[in-house]
């Protein structure tokens, strides 16, 4: 693995030198992983989208009175859910807002109203319905949590996850992305993920590239998370994720990292952490261009649904499964549908997985660690998305 001075001299190569970087990266993901590509069959669940933070990139958080401010149900939650696992969906993701009710007293009455005080509180009763009505497997992406919240919530999630983004406490100043949003700030990120190490939990972290960071916050994010790996060894996939334009956030004329960029940003995140990460690059974020990640050392696409679209870019719609197996294919690898909990993590039992939770894991999970073959997707696509990919 990289030391930090070899990354930062890399972060600056161009041309052949870029593309021999790329190949370099490619050559250790190959020995440790070999041309397997995994997928998420998943559904997306838009718990709350009321949110206390105001991110200068963010579409996803409303307050209450807004167009499309929601807070689900759960018999709305389940009715979802029962649709994908009919579809052969394996893992539910919660994506939630950062403590709502911190600063919207209609979030409080509504918590009330359920006998909560929390949002992480809902979250949990959320998780657990799910996993005992339907068997299928919550992975939840709620913001900063504390001990006691991830020690619950590990109790009905597989996994749990926090996208760190930046190490950069430069944006948290006036005029950056993350000047008005309390949770963004580095310092408790790290904490949480710390904290979901001493506590085992199998958890997903990232990048967020594009945002106004430069190479060397890049690479000092990377190595932040390495180092919090190299401790606990429970950071089961890095997501390497490009910032996206849209007309609605102040950032909308903040320019997109370009491909060289993220190509550059995977690679080095391959070599920082080493062969035996699972990295992964969102595909539908860059709808033309995703099969030459596969080039600079990923090894999973993440989440990718038949039923629900990506309501934090909510533009941008899934790849028909189909046609990612083929652009998979094409460039040499072999698509596979995994779980919310990666293999590695699954093989070493009740280190990371709880005993009450190993049931649920075992009816879905082959002996290879993936997804069983019958209880997989279709390499298909459902009418909804097909009607994402005409819009």
């Amino acid at each position: 693995m990289l030391a930090r001075s070899e990354a930062l001299s890399l972060s600056a190569v161009q041309g052949e030198e870029l593309a021999d970087l790329l190949a370099t990266a490619s050559e250790v993901r190959d020995r440790h992983k070999g041309r397997t590509v995994t997928f998420s069959p998943k559904l997306f669940i838009p718990l709350t989208n009321l949110c206390r933070d105001f991110c200068g990139y963010c579409t996803f958080r409303k307050a209450p009175g807004e167009p499309g401010a929601r807070t689900m149900t759960l018999d709305e939650v389940l009715q979802v859910v029962l649709q994908g696992r009919r579809l052969g969906c394996a893992e539910v993701l919660f994506s939630l807002g950062d403590r709502p009710e911190a600063i919207y007293p209609e979030m409080r009455d509504f918590l009330e109203q359920l006998g909560l005080r929390r949002t992480l509180d809902y979250l949990y009763d959320a998780c657990k319905i799910v996993l005992e009505e339907t068997g299928l497997l919550p992975h939840s992406n709620p913001g900063l949590m504390g001990k006691k919240d991830l020690a619950r919530l590990r109790e009905v999630n597989v996994s749990l996850g926090l996208m760190l983004e930046s190490i950069s406490e430069r944006l948290t100043l006036p005029s950056g992305p993350h000047f008005d949003a309390p949770d963004k700030k580095p310092a408790l990120r790290l904490k949480t993920i710390e904290e979901a190490g001493k506590l085992r939990i199998p958890f997903t972290t990232g990048i967020l590239v594009g945002i106004g960071e430069n190479w060397q916050e890049r690479t000092d994010s990377l190595f932040a998370i390495r180092e919090l790996h190299r401790r606990y060894g429970h950071i089961q996939e890095v997501i390497v994720q490009n910032f996206r334009a849209k007309p609605e956030i102040p950032m909308h004329a903040h320019p997109e990292p370009s491909a060289e960029e993220m190509l550059k940003a995977i690679a080095l995140a391959r070599l920082i952490l080493g062969g035996e990460m699972n990295i992964q690059a969102p595909p539908n974020l860059t709808p033309e261009g995703y099969p030459l990640y596969l080039h600079a050392g990923i090894n999973d696409w993440g989440g990718v649904s038949p039923l629900t679209p990506d309501y934090i870019n909510p533009e941008a719609p899934w790849p028909a499964l189909a046609i990612l197996s083929q652009k998979s294919a094409e460039a040499g690898f072999v698509l596979k549908p995994r779980l919310a909990v990666y293999p590695e993590f699954i093989f070493q039992g009740e280190k990371f997985i709880p005993a009450s939770l190993f049931p649920y894991v075992e009816r879905l999970c082959g002996g290879n660690g993936l997804l069983k073959p019958e209880s997989s997707p279709a390499p298909a696509i459902s009418p909804l998305a097909e009607a994402q990919q005409r819009a």
